[in-house]
C-alpha cells in the first residue's frame, strides 16, 4: 500500500488523569452515604442500630468487594434533594395504594410489561440511582441495566395500552431529572433539559405481557 493510500490512525481517549486523594475520599464518603441510604430503605425504619448494621455493612463490601470509582462530577443541592425525597415518598405510598387495590379488586388479572427507558445522562451513578429509586417503588423492577447504552429494561405491572407505558416512561425520564437536579453537575443538568423527551429504544419499546 502506498503511504498516499494508508489511512490514519484513529485517535484514542486521552489517559484518564488518576484521582487525587480528596476525589478518593470523597468518592468513598458518597458510597457509603449511599449503601446506608439504601440499606435503611430496605428496613423500613430509621433506628440508629440500623444506621450503624448499613456503615459496617458498607465498609465490609466497599472492602471486600472494591468496585470501580464512581465519579461525581456534581454537587448536592439542598432545595431539589427535598424536593426529590418529598416525590419519592408521595410515590411509595401511591404506589403501595395501588398495588394494594390491585391485589384486592375482585375478578381483575393486571397486566404487565417490559418497558426499555433509555437515560440521558449515561453515568454508572446516575444509572443506579435511578435504578434503585425505580425497584423501591412497588410495581416496578429493574430486570436490566445496559451500560453501554444507559438504557433501563423495567417490569412494571398494571400497565394495559402503549399510553401508559409511554406514561410510564415519561416518569422514570421526571425521575431522572429530579436525581440529576439534585445532585448533577450543569453539563448533566443541561443535558437533561435539551433533551426533554427522548426516542425510545428500537429493540424493545414495551412489550405487555
Amino acid at each position: 500500500m502506498k503511504p498516499d493510500q494508508m489511512t490514519p490512525a484513529e485517535p484514542t481517549d486521552p489517559p484518564r488523569r488518576p484521582l487525587s486523594r480528596a476525589a478518593l475520599r470523597r468518592n468513598r464518603i458518597i458510597a457509603v452515604t449511599g449503601l446506608v441510604a439504601v440499606w435503611i430503605l430496605l428496613w423500613g425504619t430509621f433506628t440508629w442500630a440500623n444506621v450503624i448494621g448499613g456503615l459496617v455493612v458498607a465498609t465490609v463490601l466497599l472492602a471486600v468487594f472494591p468496585l470501580p470509582p464512581v465519579t461525581f462530577a456534581g454537587r448536592i443541592h439542598p432545595l431539589p434533594m427535598l424536593r426529590f425525597w418529598l416525590r419519592f415518598l408521595r410515590d411509595l405510598v401511591v404506589a403501595s395504594v395501588q398495588i394494594a387495590w390491585m391485589a384486592l379488586r375482585p375478578g381483575h388479572t393486571p397486566r404487565s410489561a417490559i418497558i426499555a427507558v433509555r437515560l440521558r445522562v449515561n453515568t454508572d451513578l446516575n444509572l443506579t440511582l435511578t435504578a434503585e429509586a425505580l425497584s423501591l417503588v412497588p410495581g416496578s423492577l429493574i430486570l436490566e441495566a445496559d451500560r453501554s447504552t444507559g438504557t433501563l429494561f423495567v417490569h412494571v405491572i398494571g400497565v394495559n395500552s402503549r399510553d401508559e407505558v409511554e406514561r410510564f416512561r415519561r416518569g422514570v425520564l421526571e425521575l431522572e431529572a429530579r436525581i440529576i437536579a439534585a445532585i448533577g453537575s450543569s453539563d448533566e443538568q443541561r443535558r437533561v433539559r435539551e433533551v426533554a423527551h427522548p426516542p425510545p429504544p428500537a429493540d424493545l419499546e414495551g412489550v405487555p405481557t
